[in-house]
C-alpha cells in the first residue's frame, strides 16, 4: 500500500517538472518561430525583387527604344511583384515601397543592353535585436543585351 503511494507522488512531481520545463522553453521556441516567418518572408521578398528586375531587364530588351521605358518596365516589374505586401497594380514605381528604374548600358562585350534596378522596402515585421530589423531595403539588378532588329 505504501509503494502505490510513494509511486503516485513521484508522478505528481515528474508532471510538475514537465510543466516548468515547457516554461522555461516556451518562450524560446515563441522566438525560434518568429526569427523563422520573418527570414522567410525576407527571403521570399528577396527572390521577388530579383524576379521583378529580371522581368523589367526582359522588357527593356526587346528593342532599342524599349530599353529606357520606364513605364512599361514598371508595368511588367509590378505584374511580378503583385504578391508582396504593399504593392498594388495602380503604382507608378517612383516612390518606396517599389522602385523601378530601366536605362540603357553598354554590355560586357560591347553591345547595347538594358539594365533594370528594383528597389523594393518590406513591411515592418517583428524587429529581433541584433538580427532582423523592422524593415529591410532591398535592391536587385539585372542586366540583359538588346535584341537587334
Amino acid at each position: 500500500m505504501l509503494r502505490g503511494w510513494r509511486k503516485s507522488l513521484q508522478k505528481k512531481r515528474e508532471r510538475g517538472n514537465a510543466v516548468i520545463e515547457v516554461t522555461f522553453l516556451a518562450p524560446w521556441l515563441f522566438f525560434l518561430f518568429v526569427g523563422v516567418l520573418d527570414l522567410g518572408f525576407y527571403y521570399y521578398a528577396a527572390i521577388a525583387t530579383e524576379n521583378a528586375a529580371r522581368v523589367a531587364a526582359q522588357y527593356g530588351a526587346t528593342s532599342p527604344a524599349s530599353a529606357s521605358d520606364n513605364a512599361g518596365a514598371c508595368n511588367f516589374a509590378l505584374q511580378e511583384a503583385l504578391s508582396l505586401p504593399r504593392i498594388n497594380s495602380g503604382m507608378n514605381c517612383q516612390a518606396l515601397a517599389f522602385i523601378v528604374s530601366l536605362t540603357p548600358v553598354t554590355g560586357p562585350d560591347g553591345t547595347p543592353a538594358a539594365s533594370a534596378s528594383v528597389t523594393y522596402q518590406t513591411m515592418p515585421m517583428i524587429p529581433i535585436p541584433g538580427l532582423l530589423q523592422g524593415t529591410m531595403t532591398l535592391t536587385r539588378t539585372a542586366v540583359m543585351k538588346v535584341k537587334s532588329n
